[in-house]
């Protein structure tokens, strides 16, 4: 049924995309409770990753460097493949990258954590490039609607 406009109504429209039209004609929902409860639990993951990295990594320098990148991947792509989604990389990174950010920053007694040295900085561009490699490399999962064709 036509509107005076040439448009369909509303409810219409709802109906018809929930039927498989346009996901664009869905009304905009949130994310559940729980999703957001575990993207905050996944960013204070990668906080305590990221701090204990930080350091292991000047610890036990050629080991402990690989041991803290390799800990923050597992995180990374865990988080992704345990959500679903992209963003379940990006939380832990998030936290991950928090974390490091604090630790950086010189205090006004003149301590520090990271070095001026080659492992730190393998440690903070390592770890970037980690985050960006683990949430690209994240398989969302196919529609569960068995008429849906990609291609399209």
């Amino acid at each position: 049924m036509m509107s005076a406009n040439g448009k369909a109504p509303a409810g219409e429209a709802r109906g018809k995309a929930a039927a498989g039209g346009s996901l664009m004609a869905q009304p905009l929902v949130g994310p559940a409770p729980g999703r957001a409860a575990g993207y905050l639990g996944l960013f204070a993951l990668g906080v305590v990753v990221g701090a204990a990295g930080g350091l292991l990594q000047a610890a036990w320098f050629p080991g402990g460097l690989l041991l803290a990148l390799g800990g923050a991947a597992g995180l990374f792509l865990g988080g992704a493949r345990a959500v679903g989604t992209r963003a379940g990389a990006v939380a832990p990174a998030a936290g991950w990258m928090v974390a490091v950010i604090l630790l950086t920053a010189s205090r006004p007694e003149g301590d520090f954590l990271f070095a001026a040295g080659v492992g730190s900085y393998l440690f903070l561009l390592g770890g970037m490039a980690v985050a960006v490699m683990c949430a690209t490399l994240a398989r969302t999962g196919q529609p569960d609607a068995p008429d849906v064709r990609l291609g399209k």
